[in-house]
């Protein structure tokens, strides 16, 4: 085994990989950026090396910074990670010729399956399922409206060296071709340098579901079963499961013999995915093979009990698996949310900023955190934005949608938005529960986009707990505690969305009885003025809240939703009834930048008449652009920003007429 391995990577993959390491003895080196040098992953390792400025293509991306490291330290293995160098088969080799043993598959297999074109060549030859399409790559909007035609709409136009979502769009007609494949060019370019995109035939309906391979230098291959990968945004996984809720034990064997006969085909050593595309007949048809660790991996080790990163270590290190495919078992259910830091309000923009406090959920035998930050971290603009990893295990799935709820619902973080409410929205729809998912989940779930806003079958549970929150608030300051509890009823109104609702509490020896028009309810809180999470149960059902002191009120959130609350004693509740309501600025003429990010492309001129769904500007924010397009017709009266400038959130850019 190693004695000294490099991460080259940053955030909760190298954290990741660093505990295992540690945990075989293996010292590790992590590198790091201007941006990162204060990061959990450097702080983690036993040693740590600058490779550069902030910009990836200047730090992470440089394969002779990486390869000096290594010689610098000592270090006789890189692991990749995943995103970054992960699949570049030129990094692997330069490492060879350093003598420095890459910790993933051997090049000629990342070559190989790295190119989307030539891989799904080469699985049609190992006779793998693949989607209809043309496998060349297009140059002009006019050859791509031309092949989409042939192929018949809709298509799907992807970057060659693609992955994660990026160079990827959806055509329907030929405009939408046309503007997708520019978008889609120039997105692969920033990512990966190759702006190579090709067109294959989108199905409709679709669930993403993948498969985990394991292969060693001896010839052994064994898959670990199956993800369910479906529930995604602008192609990018949001949540990730094990196994899939879809597939039959006749599709799930079928799709592991391709999986592995691919692999097979290609050489392959290592860990791997082989994605499939799959269709409501439980049709399959190969995607892409992602020679590298996955993001989603955890759902796999905590179903199987295997830990993959440990698997990837002895593999690299010249050992045989110790199983078969017969020996590979898995055991209970197993569900990953993505946490980002990004506003699901404001249409999912980034967010950075620094993390002024961050309280992740206690971990147990039901619940994992992966996560590369801590309190006071700094969620840059150079990188992912993703936070943390959470998993919820349980013996079924409907026990592993508790547990993820759950450690959401816990999961205090404040300097920035993050999707947590949004996330835990997604586990509590019906939908979600009965297992109908397609990649176009969140799309048709949340046509309208998400909104905090609070149900109505949920407002009994809000008004019951803020108004004992605000009751035990009160107590804490009380002169006479005992006097105070000895009242017959305690009587508020409580204020939400210009609602105002009676509440009477009495308190009894263990629990609060709430009663609400009519309504009782019993709640147990545990919670002490001034902390940041309230839990009990309310009508017996568990539950865990943020609670946020908001002007004169609180700000609570979970389960999906979130709202600010005004606990009033009646009378005072009656003259609050007549105070004027403050209406906010009128932006309606301007175009804000709705996240920090850089202005790539401003395509309009003063005095220019705008119509509505022209592209106004782009911007380029954590590795992904974002076209702001009108909203209606107008004419350009100010410009306030030029094309290079960074952006801040709300910035003005444009003033219309």
């Amino acid at each position: 085994m190693f004695k000294k391995i490099l991460v080259a990577n940053r955030g909760e993959i190298a954290c990741r990989i660093i505990r295992t390491a540690r945990h075989l003895g293996i010292k590790t080196v992590a590198v790091y950026s201007d941006a990162d040098q204060e990061a959990l992953h450097v702080r983690m390792a036993d040693e740590a090396i600058s490779i550069g400025p902030s910009p990836s293509t200047e730090s992470y991306l440089r394969a002779d910074k990486i390869i000096e490291a290594c010689r610098l330290t000592g270090a006789e293995a890189v692991h990749p990670g995943f995103g970054f160098l992960s699949e570049n088969a030129d990094f692997a080799t330069a490492l060879a010729d350093n003598g420095i043993i890459f910790i993933g598959p051997p090049p000629s297999a990342m070559a190989a399956m790295g190119d989307k074109i030539e891989s799904k060549k080469l699985a049609e030859k190992a006779g793998v399922s693949i989607v209809p399409g043309i496998l060349t790559p297009v140059t002009s909007a006019e050859e791509a409206i031309q092949q989409a035609k042939i192929i018949g709409y809709p298509i799907m136009l992807k970057a060659s060296a693609g992955g994660g979502g990026k160079g990827m769009r959806i055509a329907r007609d030929d405009q939408e071709t046309k503007e997708g494949l520019r978008a889609a060019m120039a997105e692969a370019l920033t990512a990966f340098g190759d702006d190579r995109v090709f067109i294959e035939k989108y199905i409709e309906e679709p669930r993403h579901i993948e498969i985990q391979v394991l292969a060693d230098q001896y010839g052994n291959t064994v898959h670990l079963g199956e993800r369910e990968c479906s529930i995604q945004r602008r192609h990018q996984k949001v949540i990730e499961e094990a196994p899939s809720p879809f597939l039959d034990d006749v599709t799930r064997e079928a799709m592991g013999q391709q999986a592995i006969a691919l692999a097979k085909a290609v050489g392959y050593v290592s860990a791997g995915t082989v994605e499939f595309i799959v269709d409501r007949q439980r049709k399959f048809y190969f995607l892409e093979m992602n020679t590298r660790l996955q993001v989603e991996h955890a759902v796999t080790e905590l179903v199987t009990g295997l830990d993959l990163v440990e698997q990837m270590f002895r593999i690299a290190a010249g050992e045989k698996i110790l199983f078969c495919q017969k020996d590979v078992m898995t055991k209970g259910w197993a569900i990953e949310a993505r946490l980002y830091a990004e506003d699901p309000v404001r249409g999912f923009m980034p967010s950075t900023g620094r993390l002024t406090r961050y309280l992740p959920p206690v971990t147990n035998s039901h619940i994992r955190i992966d996560t590369g930050v801590d309190e006071g971290s700094e969620i840059s603009m150079f990188y992912d934005p993703m936070v943390a990893k959470v998993c919820g295990f349980g013996k079924t799935r409907a026990d592993a949608i508790i547990a993820l709820r759950t450690a959401l619902d816990g999961f205090y973080i404040r300097g920035i938005k993050h999707n947590a409410n949004f996330l835990s929205s997604i586990l509590a729809s019906p939908r979600f529960h009965a297992g109908r998912l397609t990649t176009n989940f969140i799309a048709e779930e949340y046509a309208d986009g998400f909104s905090e806003k609070i149900t109505q079958d949920k407002e009994d549970f809000f008004v019951a707990i803020v108004a004992v929150l605000h009751t035990l608030k009160c107590m804490r300051g009380a002169v006479a505690i005992k006097s105070f509890l000895e009242l017959p009823a305690i009587e508020w109104v409580v204020k939400f969305n210009n609602k105002y609702l009676p509440v009477k509490l009495v308190r009894n020896e263990e629990h609060w009885s709430v009663f609400q028009q009519n309504r009782t309810h019993s709640l147990v809180l545990d919670w002490a003025p001034g902390t940041p999470l309230a839990s009990g149960s309310f009508d017996k059902t568990p539950f865990c809240i943020q609670v946020d002191y908001s002007n004169l009120g609180y700000f609570l959130s979970a389960q999906g939703g979130g709202a600010e609350f005004l606990v009033l004693t009646p009378k005072v509740a009656a003259l609050n009834k007549k105070m004027l309501i403050k209406q906010p600025p009128d932006t309606s003429k301007f175009l804000l930048a709705p996240m920090p990010g850089l202005l790539v492309n401003l395509p309009i001129r003063l005095g220019q008449n705008i119509k509505a769904g022209d592209e106004l500007a782009v911007i380029e924010a954590m590795k992904m652009e974002n076209v702001l397009r009108a909203v209606r017709d107008g004419i350009v009266k100010e410009i306030y920003v030029t094309q290079g400038d960074s952006l801040s959130v709300d910035q003005k850019i444009i003033e219309f007429a």
